[in-house]
Formats: C-alpha cells, sequence, structure tokens
C-alpha cells in the first residue's frame, strides 16, 4: 500500500491522536495517520468541554482559528430526585478572561480542524483505514500495522496507540486487555438546536457564554452514572451515561435513561422547542489507575482513552487525552533525536513524563473511587438524593408545621439513612477524595 517508512504511525484521529500527530509534526518527523471513521470526529463523542490550558501547550494561537463553541463562565452541579433537584452554582466573572480556560466544543468539528493542523505540519491522514494487526521483526519489536486496504504493510520505527477504549488493535497484539465490564460506561447524547438567543435567556448567558449542568441521582435509576447539559452556540448537548456492567443487571437501556432525563421537570423547560438533529453513544473508560494498562514496550506506545485515561470524579478526560498524546510524542522525538531505537527500555521515557504530569498524579490520587461509586451506588444515586430533597422540601415549605416537628422529621430521615450506610459512606468518600 505505502512503500515509505514512517517515524511513526498514530492509530485514530481523536484528542490524543491529533495531539501526537501534531506534535511529531510539527518537529520535523514522518508521520502516517489511520482513522477507521469516515473523517475525524465521525465517531469522537465523549466530551464536549475542552480545556484551553492542554491545547495551548501544543498549538497556543488555537483560539484565532479553532471552531469554539462558548466559553465556560458557570458551572452547576445537581443532585436529582424524579422530580426535584438540589443543586449548587459557580459562577464567576474571571472567566470572562481574555484567554478563557474552558470552552464548549462539537467533536465533529473540532477534531476535523485539530487534524488539518497535524496535516497542515506534514502528517499524512487515511480516514476510512482500520489498522488489523501490528507488524513485529523476528525479535518481537514492532514495526508497523498492517491494515484493511490492499497493498500490504506500513512500517514505522514506532506506533501510537490513540484508538480509544474499544479498540482492538492493541487487545488482538495482547498489549492491552478488553475492558471490563465495570471499567466502561456507556454515554448516549443528543444535539437540541435552539437560536442562540433562546439559549440565552433560558440560561442567563449573553453571546459566547455558556454553562454545563452535572447531575447525579434517581435519574440513573440506582446505577453508578450521571446525566449532563452542555451549551453551545445554537445547540444544548443532552446526555447521560453509566456503567456497562450496570446496564446489563439493570435492564434499563441507555436510550430510556435518556428520555426520562430529558422528561424531567428541571430539564424539560430547558430544551423545550428544539429540534434534535444528531444523536450519538459512546464508550467512556472509568476505571481509573488501576485499570492502566502498560503504556509502552518495543516498538509502541498507549495513549488517551485507550490508556484509561480518564479522570472520573472531575469528568475530564479530552485534557488527559492530550496531554498523553504530547507527551508521547515529545518522548518519540527526544529518542529520534538521539538517534536511537523505539526500545522498550528507551519509550519508558513516555511513562516517565506522565508520572511527572498532573495525569497519573491525579489518576493515582483517585485511584479507590472508581470502586467506591460503583459498590455504593445503590445509595449514593437513590437513597441520599431523596434524603436531601426531602431536608430541602421541609426547610422551605411552610404549611403550618412547626419547625422543630420540620427538623425532627429531618433528624428521622437522616437517623433511617444511617441504616443504608450513610456515614461509612461518608467516611469513605472522603478518604478516596483526600
Amino acid at each position: 500500500m505505502i512503500e515509505e517508512k514512517f517515524d511513526a504511525i498514530v492509530i485514530g484521529a481523536g484528542m490524543a491522536g491529533n495531539a501526537a500527530a501534531y506534535t511529531m509534526a510539527s518537529r520535523g518527523l514522518k508521520v502516517l495517520q489511520l482513522e477507521r471513521g469516515e473523517y475525524p470526529g465521525s465517531k469522537n463523542v465523549q466530551g464536549g468541554i475542552l480545556y484551553a490550558d492542554m491545547l495551548e501547550k501544543i498549538i497556543p494561537e488555537f483560539r484565532d482559528e479553532a471552531p469554539l463553541e462558548r466559553r465556560l463562565i458557570e458551572q452547576r452541579f445537581w443532585f436529582m430526585t424524579d422530580k426535584a433537584h438540589t443543586g449548587m452554582h459557580y459562577r464567576n466573572d474571571d472567566f470572562n478572561e481574555e484567554r478563557p480556560n474552558r470552552y464548549t466544543i462539537i467533536r465533529s468539528q473540532f477534531d476535523r480542524w485539530f487534524s488539518r493542523q497535524a496535516q497542515e505540519k506534514g502528517a499524512i491522514l487515511l480516514c476510512e483505514t482500520t489498522a488489523l494487526e501490528l507488524i513485529r521483526d523476528g525479535h518481537d519489536k514492532v514495526i508497523g500495522v498492517r491494515t484493511d486496504r490492499s497493498g500490504g504493510a506500513i512500517h514505522a520505527d514506532v506506533v501510537v496507540l490513540a484508538e480509544g477504549v474499544n479498540g482492538l488493535l492493541g487487545a488482538r497484539a495482547e498489549l492491552r486487555s478488553v475492558p471490563a465490564a465495570d471499567h466502561v460506561a456507556l454515554a448516549v447524547k443528543e444535539m437540541h438546536f435552539l437560536p442562540a438567543e433562546t439559549i440565552e435567556a433560558r440560561f442567563n448567558l449573553k453571546a459566547d457564554q455558556g454553562l454545563v449542568i452535572e447531575a447525579a441521582g434517581t435519574i440513573s435509576h440506582g446505577m453508578t452514572g450521571m446525566g449532563f447539559i452542555y451549551t453551545n452556540k445554537e445547540s444544548i448537548s443532552v446526555g447521560i451515561g453509566c456503567i456497562v456492567a450496570d446496564f446489563a443487571k439493570n435492564g434499563i437501556t441507555p436510550t430510556q435513561l435518556l428520555d426520562n432525563f430529558k422528561k424531567h421537570p428541571s430539564v424539560a423547560p430547558l430544551i423545550a422547542g428544539s429540534e434534535v438533529k444528531e444523536y450519538a453513544a459512546h464508550l467512556i473508560p472509568e476505571g481509573g489507575f488501576k485499570a492502566v494498562p502498560q503504556l509502552f514496550g518495543d516498538g509502541w506506545v498507549i495513549c488517551g482513552d485507550a490508556g484509561q485515561f480518564n479522570n472520573a470524579v472531575h469528568k475530564e478526560g479530552s485534557n488527559l487525552a492530550m496531554t498523553s498524546g504530547r507527551l508521547a510524542a515529545e518522548a518519540i522525538f527526544q529518542i529520534k533525536s538521539r538517534r536511537e531505537p523505539m526500545t522498550k527500555a528507551n519509550l519508558a521515557l513516555y511513562k516517565k513524563m506522565l508520572d511527572d504530569s498532573f495525569v497519573m498524579k491525579d489518576l493515582r490520587k483517585y485511584k479507590d473511587m472508581p470502586a467506591l461509586l460503583h459498590n455504593s451506588a445503590a445509595n449514593l444515586f437513590l437513597t441520599y438524593p431523596e434524603l436531601v430533597s426531602k431536608a430541602m422540601e421541609n426547610f422551605v415549605r411552610v404549611d403550618g408545621k412547626t419547625k422543630i416537628e420540620k427538623e425532627k422529621d429531618t433528624i428521622r430521615n437522616f437517623r433511617k439513612a444511617r441504616g443504608f450506610g450513610l456515614i461509612g459512606d461518608a467516611i469513605r468518600l472522603a478518604r478516596a477524595w483526600r
């Protein structure tokens, strides 16, 4: 197919793959990027939030050309029951800064733009191309890939696997295992289109301002999961995701969860009158630090979702993906600059750079949180939201009942919740957070 030998082949054109391809190509390396989708972003659904600091380290001037939707000035957290939500809002005018910290994006548009930047630096992109297997030499070193295109193998000094959490290339080569059902979440999302002025009026925003709502509670039917609402320029992203293992046990479908979330009295008014034009589903890594596979070997490295780089506690993924892709590329460039081979010993530099970055430090800090959230799901997403909602209703409802009666009612509910493990869950959460 391609006779030329490359310095690196990048598998995938998502956040991690594009970051790696751009970084290597901009330093003069010969890079081939393979994307199985029709175009970069056609299969990339995760996220919707861009963290500027991480992209700025790769493309400092990205704000001048990137397809950005809205700069985020407000974050809302909702603790939901079937008919209510108890929330916390954080809004700060400092986020109206000249160089905003976070933006909403539409991945199908943004990933195309990001890929074009890598191509302008010299990377070669082949879409609708699936890497079927890794090619190894007589010493078991990876020296290229074989694809579904006719014409034979493609060779390179190193292969960067940025193929996503459900990519099969690494699993087939036994570089990593297929993620367990309790280590991945399935998220579904719809794009609800409305005029910009309608979105701004409903969410108390000005032009180019945006907000994010993250929601947890009975909306996930006792499963470990969250809902989300992101404001774009002329659309609202509405979605929900839960652990795959929970879907298998519960029997409810992701579509049913999303439909129920959209009908919630706190959500329905926000999307009323909108036109749904897009629907997508995506697997998200949720295993955390303990699920991170071996990340390097003779002639290969793993980055992005394929490496389980997702901070489930803070719902951050794109920043870890971009950073891991950039660090993989920088490690490869350093090795090439020294004219050294892409051996496992040399590519260990990538892991050291990751360990020194926020990526592994954050994942390590919250290493016990994914299991805790999963094991305590019934309490965290059913019992406690109802408890909080009832306490708030007692506080704000005026109906002739004395305040002392209401306080006793709240205390009774709290004591009952202790039987469900409230104190134990609180202690475990505090320890995991610490």
